[in-house]
């Protein structure tokens, strides 16, 4: 229920402003309701196990601590009865007046249900055969302020229990105990894996090119690199990378992230397996798999072997013996009533998906419509195990081809009560035909497919370097879970999974809050305009930066930079770094432009006037206010000289690191223009520009060291950066291009046309 509901039924006692002020009374009599440490010695299942023999109405002298959750409460005057609920179970406090001290005692009577106890007493059974703890002394380790649920009707409201997950846990057992069952489930995996030869690895969560799925990505902004990443919709090709390296049998448990929608069986962010074996095939991942699958039905769930049985969802399923394998158009004959293959014309495949109301693309083919039709109709008959293979190749850019039908693909989907567990590959290893399927998934993109892969170019040279023989699978983790622990749909059994954002209301805020004389510093206003927005406006921070302002046109600034340098050189790295900042805008920032250009016409300013190293820069914040120039303008190029001058500021922004990349690194790009036959940069390799850079007697006057922070204030490998500022150098040329030959002459050339 929402907390408004709530307050409503509390009313007009509002069971949680008594506990709020119950929490106040007790700091103000010296009592931490929330102390440090406790020091548990027994649990409530220990203690029923070692005392099982324990003879009703006796007493022990064996002094235990227990601590726990209080589920009961039960005053009979001068003997109290208290339900403590831990991790294993429950177990009675037998609480009487004359074992505790008189401040334990009224500690004790202001318990509510919900608060976290610490106990220490005798171990007791009681005349009516409880077993019990009878206390000596007490402690609150955890003031409740929120009540529970009512005990009888519980939490089920299925929206309010995947969202506050940890009341779920307190009230349902049942759900605890699936998600004790998906632990154990996820270390047999394991154990299972390692004990067939297999080594676990961890591989990136974020990827620069999208691969290894067909699924719609999310996008996230890396800032140190500049760049967007996507986040890994699935671990394939790394783990295929280790496979070239040499390790034979590798495996991943991890987190995928497809940017999709949410169903009984699809949550955004979920976890899979996947594994590698090399000099295997689909027949090896076909046993991998049967034996992983029964051992969990055993183990986990106590079938006998031979007779792996479990049910789910009212349908028996049957894991037991070798389990079916069925080509893929076999079941999509079976759904369509008539026999469909390959070899089926592709238009009578498009009139069957529309007979059946199958959405389909003019560019498909009969694979891809054949696939279709398996999809839509043929999966969900399934309910045994089913390896479905056979899968065309326009549905399979990463799979073997078939020998005897190049159409096809060695790859099967294990199907179970209409879904699908596993998806598996005899693993495609020559480069040549990967980098065709690369190339056709990048084909597909242009005909608007956002699930299609990019093309990897290092994947592919892994690839020429030589990849063994190898099988391959994905297992989907969360719905391994649902189907041995029986329940219905994904969110029960991820312990968060994705919701809609909660409506908060400000009144919810501010019942919270500390009172004003603890010290509440943001107002209710700005905490729940921050919670309402939360990443978004964290984006939108970044994405819609305010217009800058130069406070100069830009005739202006060059008349500026003019009435202070009269070497017609230093007006022309002004224009050059002015056109290099234009450049980089319109990639970084483009609504700033016009403010970028004139940072880097007006960077060197008063360096001809007033060469002094340190002071550089200085000066020239004085004469861009003395001609109107704004504050912003001048610290921006300041900035550029903060190495020199450690009392300047240090570039920050992604304008300031450009600048302090590319002044440098022009003149160095220049110079070695100078040295070409054509003398311009347009022609200039950026091999040619590394070897300049690398031979230090070059243009020694260009500082490498300089360039290297630059390239690392960018989040740039150097090379990168020489090919990135050589590239601006000739999309801006002639500006720039000072050396080129022939320039002046056709300057002169257009100086007598005029």
């Amino acid at each position: 229920m929402s907390d408004s509901t709530s307050q409503a039924k509390m009313a007009p006692t509002d069971e949680r402003a008594i506990r709020r002020e119950k929490r106040r009374a007790l700091i103000a009599a010296g009592v931490n309701p929330y102390p440090i440490r406790s020091e548990v010695t027994a649990h409530a299942a220990e203690l029923e196990e070692s005392y099982a023999e324990l003879a009703v109405g006796t007493d022990t002298s064996d002094v235990v601590t227990v601590a726990g959750r209080v589920r009961a409460l039960r005053d009979s005057g001068k003997i109290a009865f208290v339900v403590l609920e831990d991790v294993t179970g429950q177990i009675q406090l037998f609480c009487r007046v004359n074992n505790l001290s008189e401040g334990d005692w009224a500690l004790l009577k202001g318990f509510d249900l919900g608060d976290i106890v610490e106990a220490t007493g005798l171990v007791v059974r009681t005349r009516r055969g409880q077993l019990s703890v009878s206390p000596t002394s007490v402690r609150l380790l955890s003031k409740s302020l929120r009540p529970l649920p009512e005990k009888f009707h519980g939490l089920t409201d299925r929206e309010v229990r995947y969202r506050q997950r940890y009341v779920d846990l307190i009230m349902n057992p049942e759900v605890r105990a699936v998600f004790r069952k998906r632990s154990a489930i996820i270390s047999l995996i394991r154990r299972y894996m390692e004990a067939d030869g297999y080594m676990e690895v961890e591989t990136p969560m974020m990827h620069a090119i999208l691969g290894g799925a067909n699924a719609k990505p999310f996008v996230t902004h890396f800032n140190a690199l500049d760049r967007d990443f996507y986040l890994r919709i699935a671990t394939e090709l790394p783990l295929k990378r280790l496979i070239v390296g040499g390790l034979e049998r590798v495996f991943e448990i991890g987190r995928q992230f497809r940017n999709e929608g949410m169903d009984l069986t699809h949550n955004p962010e979920f976890t899979s397996m996947e594994a590698y074996c090399a000099y295997s095939d689909l027949d090896g991942m076909k046993r991998l798999t049967e034996g992983l699958f029964k051992s969990i039905a055993r183990e986990v769930c106590g079938c006998e072997e031979g007779h792996e049985v479990i049910t789910y969802q009212g349908q028996q399923v049957d894991m037991s013996g070798t389990w079916r394998s069925v080509p893929l158009s076999e079941v999509a004959s079976a759904a369509v009533g008539e026999h469909v293959d390959m070899d089926t014309p592709v238009e009578r495949l498009r009139e069957l998906c529309r007979d059946h109301q199958i959405e389909v693309q003019d560019n498909w083919g009969a694979g891809k419509l054949l696939f279709e039709l398996y999809d839509e109709l043929g999966e969900k008959t399934l309910v045994d195990p089913t390896f479905v293979c056979d899968y065309p190749e326009e549905v399979s850019p990463l799979s073997k081809r078939k020998e005897e039908d190049a159409r096809l693909t060695d790859r099967f989907e294990l199907v179970i009560c209409g879904h699908e567990y596993a998806n598996a590959f005899s693993e495609l290893n020559d480069p040549v035909d990967q980098a065709g399927r690369f190339a056709e998934q990048v084909a597909a993109k242009g005909f608007g497919d956002d699930e299609a892969m990019g093309y990897d170019y290092d994947y592919v040279r892994a690839l020429e370097y030589g990849m063994p023989p190898a099988g391959g699978i994905g297992y989907g983790i969360d719905r391994m879970i649902m189907l041995f622990c029986d329940q219905p749909a994904i969110r029960d059994v991820l312990l968060f999974p994705q919701m809609k954002p909660e409506v908060v209301t400000r009144a919810d805020i501010a019942s919270q809050l500390p009172d004003a004389t603890d010290n509440a510093a943001a107002s209710v206003d700005a905490i729940a305009d921050d919670a309402e927005e939360g990443a978004t406006k964290e984006a939108a921070r970044e994405q819609a930066a305010p217009a800058l302002s130069t406070g100069l046109t830009r005739e202006q600034a060059h008349e500026l930079l003019e009435r202070y340098n009269e070497d017609p050189f230093h007006i022309e790295h002004g224009e050059t770094l002015e056109g290099l900042m234009r450049h980089f805008a319109g990639k970084y920032d483009p609504a700033n432009v016009e403010f970028w250009g004139q940072v880097g016409l007006l960077h060197d300013l008063d360096w001809e006037r007033f060469p002094d190293p340190v002071q550089h820069t200085v000066k020239a914040a004085e004469l861009i206010a003395e001609a109107g120039g704004t504050q912003e303008l001048a610290r921006a190029i300041q900035t550029h000289n903060s190495d020199n001058n450690p009392e300047l500021p240090a570039p920050a922004s992604k304008m300031e690191c450009v600048l302090f990349a590319v002044d440098e690194l022009s003149g160095l790009i220049q110079a070695a223009a100078k040295m070409r036959p054509s003398g311009s940069v347009v022609d200039m390799p950026v091999k040619s520009l590394k070897k300049k850079f690398k031979d230090k007697r070059f243009a020694a006057g260009c500082d490498r060291d300089v360039i290297r922070r630059g390239a690392e204030l960018n989040g740039l490998e150097l090379d990168e950066l020489l090919a990135d500022v050589l590239d601006a150098m000739k999309a801006i040329a002639p500006v720039g291009d000072i050396y080129a030959k022939g320039a002046q002459g056709e300057q002169d050339g257009a100086s007598a046309a005029e």
